[in-house]
C-alpha cells in the first residue's frame, strides 16, 4: 500500500562512527523523499566524519576511513540537507531514538537551528516492535518476504524501511494510511527534546525523565535549584537538550 501524503515525507537512514549522539558523527546519509503526487527523489552521500571510524563500526557497515577520506564533511552539505528536509515529515527505522536526534545534532554543530516543530515522525521499527518484536532484517523478511542484501548500507536500509512501512499498512487494518495517525502510533509525542531527557506529563507539564529529579517539573527545579541547570549545561547532554533546557531556564527566571 502506498502512503497517503498531505505533504512530503522523507524516509532516511544514517551510518555513523558509533552510537553516541554527542560524540559520534555521520559517515553516510541516504533518503527517499516521497512527494504527495507519487514522485520519489533519492539522495545518498558519504561524509568525512573528521574522526577515525572505529573498527567495530566498520565491521557493521563496511565503511572504512579510506572510503570517506576525500568525501565532504557534514558542514559542506548541511544547508542543502536542511533545505531538502524543509516542510517534510520524517520517517525511518529506529529514527525517533537515534537517526533523527543524530541528524539534528549535526545540524546544530553546523550552526543550523533545524526546526523540529510541526513535523510528524514515523518510526517503522516502533510499529514493528509493537506488532511483532523483530529486527530490521527479520522485519524485511516477515513483511516483504525478501532477504535484506547489503544490510547496514544506508541506501539498502532506507529502501527496506520504506517497503516495510508500506507492507505494514497492507498487513494491519488497524493502521490508518494517514501521517498524523502513524505519527501518534509510532512516535514519542510526549518528548520535549529528541533524546527524551525531558517529557510532558499527563498535564502537559515539562518534567525530567532521568536522574534524581525524574518526574519533577523542570520549571520548579530551575527555580529552587538553579545549579541543576548549570550541571546539565556542563554535562554530557546533546546540544538539542541543552537548547531546550536553556529556553525553559530563561522562562523560569522570567516569572
Amino acid at each position: 500500500m502506498n502512503l497517503y501524503l498531505k505533504r512530503p515525507l522523507i524516509i532516511f537512514d544514517l551510518e555513523t562512527t558509533g552510537i553516541s549522539i554527542q560524540t559520534d558523527r555521520i559517515i553516510e546519509i541516504s533518503y527517499i523523499k516521497l512527494m504527495p503526487d507519487g514522485r520519489q527523489l533519492t539522495y545518498t552521500q558519504r561524509l568525512n566524519p573528521e574522526m577515525p571510524i572505529p573498527p567495530q563500526a566498520t565491521a557493521i557497515h563496511g565503511i572504512t576511513n579510506d572510503d570517506v577520506a576525500s568525501k565532504p564533511v557534514f558542514n559542506d552539505i548541511a544547508h542543502q540537507l536542511a533545505n531538502d528536509f524543509e516542510g517534510c515529515d520524517v520517517g525511518g527505522y529506529n529514527s525517533n531514538k537515534f537517526d533523527f536526534p543524530m541528524l539534528v545534532e549535526e545540524f546544530l554543530r553546523s550552526g543550523i537551528e533545524f526546526d523540529t516543530k510541526n513535523r510528524k515522525f514515523i518510526d517503522a521499527q516502533r510499529i514493528f516492535h509493537l506488532m511483532e518484536q523483530r529486527t530490521l532484517s527479520a522485519a524485511y523478511k516477515f513483511y516483504c518476504n525478501k532477504d535484506l542484501i547489503h544490510a547496514h548500507s544506508a541506501e539498502a536500509d532506507t529502501r527496506a524501511t520504506l517497503e516495510i512501512l508500506q507492507a505494514q499498512l497492507d498487513r494491519y487494518p488497524q493502521l490508518k494510511n494517514d501521517i498524523d495517525f502513524l505519527h501518534e502510533f509510532s512516535g514519542q509525542s510526549n518528548n520535549v527534546d529528541l533524546a527524551g531527557r525531558l517529557i510532558r506529563n499527563d498535564k502537559q507539564e515539562v518534567v525530567f525523565n532521568f536522574g534524581k529529579h525524574r518526574h519533577k517539573k523542570v520549571m520548579d527545579i530551575f527555580k529552587v535549584e538553579p545549579s541543576y541547570y548549570k550541571w546539565m549545561m556542563d554535562g554530557d547532554f546533546s546540544l538539542d537538550t541543552k537548547r531546550k533546557i536553556t529556553a525553559l531556564y530563561i522562562q523560569a527566571n522570567a516569572k
